[in-house]
């Protein structure tokens, strides 16, 4: 059960954004806590187990708690560990496995209502992120076991007939770590090349993996059908049918907008679904709940990243004092 009943500050999302904002409101005295449907930065849980992130440990630092890592660019280990010492160095207030299921307006707050009690605040903050809600395939087969959209380890795909879907960041890593450990790799890409942004140190990695033939890459093309031994895939040249174990989508991630919906928060019409708020303050349209970190992009989810978004927290809690 939740400790209060009433608080200053809910802050929906224990994940880097979110701990900032925790360590925001808790400098300016206010009464506040985190809730998290998961783990400690859940989203960061579930990366693969030897991610090796894009930023400097500099640019993940929040609260002015110093990020030592063994390399330039940490693991995801170390992150894990970080954001632990994080929490545990300002004692925040943060209650894990406790998912929201519904936010109501109530006099001059909010009743929200959580899987562990029920609470009443004066504000909220949406921190949730979105890697833990996969973008999902829409083709016959996509509901069998074999189709993953998460991946933590090669170790499963050892000898076995893989095909990986995408060809951005988590694609490549996950093609390339599978075939390095014995798996035989096809990657079906939708575009006409490897994307532009993949890490400098993969991409070319990949294209030399793919020009050998070592690994094999239908390009323009995707998978229409998947069924238990073998995946249908729509090809430039035609259909092409091959053999397969397991497919690994790595097609991307979204906000949890089913959350969204039970806050009753408003969202944009464009085609990145993004949520509606003040650019300056990131209030949304409802009085004293905020959106911070990369939720904030909606389904533009190359836009925000825990480097460019660490200022989120302050300056939510900025223009809450003068309102609370």
């Amino acid at each position: 059960m939740l400790d209060k009943s009433s608080y200053d500050l809910v802050i929906i999302g224990a994940g880097p954004i979110g701990l900032a904002c925790g360590i925001a409101a808790q400098k300016k005295g206010l009464n506040y806590i985190i809730v998290e449907k998961g783990v400690l930065v859940n989203s960061l849980y579930n990366f693969p187990e030897n991610m090796t992130f894009f930023s400097t440990s500099e640019l993940l630092e929040i609260g002015e708690v110093p990020f030592v890592s063994d390399r330039d660019k940490p693991t995801r280990k170390e992150s894990l560990e970080y954001y632990r010492r994080v929490l545990e160095t300002y004692k925040l207030n943060v209650s894990l496995y406790t998912a929201v299921e519904k936010m109501t307006p109530r006099d001059d707050g909010y009743e929200i209502v959580t899987g562990k009690g029920d609470v009443f605040t004066k504000a909220v903050i949406v921190s949730t992120g979105f890697y833990d809600i996969p973008r999902e395939l829409n083709v016959p087969g996509a509901e069998l076991p074999k189709v993953k959209y998460f991946y933590d380890s090669p170790h499963p795909y050892v000898d076995q007939h893989v095909v990986v879907i995408g060809a951005a960041n988590s694609a490549c890593d996950v093609a390339l770590e599978t075939y390095y450990k014995g798996a035989k790799v096809t990657m079906v890409v939708r575009g006409s090349e490897i994307n532009s942004r993949t890490k400098y140190w993969i991409k070319p990695n990949i294209e030399n993996r793919i020009k050998e033939g070592s690994i094999n890459a239908h390009f323009n093309s995707e998978v229409v059908d998947i069924t238990e031994s073998e995946v249908a895939i729509k090809t430039p040249e035609g259909l092409v049918t091959i053999e397969n174990d397991f497919v690994l989508a790595m097609i991307g991630y979204k906000p949890n907008y089913k959350l969204f919906e039970n806050l009753n928060l408003p969202i944009g019409s464009d085609d990145f679904k993004t949520p509606i708020y003040n650019e300056e303050t990131l209030e949304t349209p409802l009085k004293n709940v905020f959106i911070a970190g990369v939720a904030a992009g909606g389904l533009k989810t190359s836009r925000f990243f825990i480097e460019n978004t660490r200022v989120h927290a302050e300056m939510i809690m900025d223009h809450l004092v003068t309102e609370l």
